[in-house]
């Protein structure tokens, strides 16, 4: 697929690295700019772009930024994108060490993944968010593996969800169905499941004893 990825932080770098060694056209953005990628570039073959470029074309675009930084990307960031593009959401709601208060998330109590397709003006599918990123390189492993980790996958989108529930398994990993993005609650921070390395019994699980509240490191 060509993919587009925005953010090259730790997430955002090692997709670029395992999914160029897939065979996969990866075009990758930050916020400051392609110069500041030329290793990464060097390193994987991806091509860097302006975050304004990221999505031209691509059949799937990551966004991976801090949750802050979502409603400053470009307006009509998808215009350019292929037809019926998969949009991944990655993010994470850190307010008391990154975000500070978003009170859409807050007040409104919308789940971090809701809030941030409304920004992007379109939907997302949410993944990877409780995933380390070293685990991207060192933990993939092929299908059936007894020790095959599972990663939860929430979308309101089915077609959209198996895409990227594809992706995943092409990556190394097995996937569990995490509901909508309304029920995307279940792996956020601070829930059972968001950092569990373990397989598909123990995530689904882990997603069914969520606690519906956010805990209080995760609140403004």
């Amino acid at each position: 697929m060509k993919i587009g990825i925005i953010g090259a932080g730790n997430i955002g770098g090692n997709l670029t690295r395992r999914l160029t060694a897939l065979g996969h056209d990866v075009s990758v953005a930050n916020s400051r700019g392609p110069a500041t990628l030329t290793a990464l570039a060097e390193e994987t073959g991806a091509t860097p772009v302006p975050v304004e470029e990221a999505a031209r074309g691509a059949e799937l675009v990551v966004v991976t930024v801090p949750l802050k930084a979502v409603p400053g990307l470009p307006s009509g960031l998808f215009d350019e994108a292929a037809d019926g593009a998969v949009v991944v959401d990655t993010g994470n709601y850190y307010p008391r060490q990154r975000d500070g208060k978003i009170a859409g998330i807050e007040d409104e109590g919308l789940t971090e993944s809701r809030w941030t397709a409304r920004q992007l003006g379109h939907t997302v599918v949410k993944a990877f968010n409780g995933t380390y990123a070293q685990d991207l390189l060192d933990r993939h492993r092929p299908a059936g593996a007894p020790d095959r980790i599972a990663l939860p996958v929430a979308a309101d989108d089915a077609s959209a969800k198996q895409v990227v529930r594809d992706l995943i398994d092409e990556l190394g990993f097995d996937t569990v169905d995490a509901g909508s993005l309304d029920d995307s609650w279940r792996q956020q921070p601070g829930t059972p499941v968001y950092g569990l390395q373990e397989g598909v019994d123990a995530v689904t699980k882990a997603l069914a004893e969520a606690p519906r509240e956010r805990s209080a490191d995760f609140r403004a």
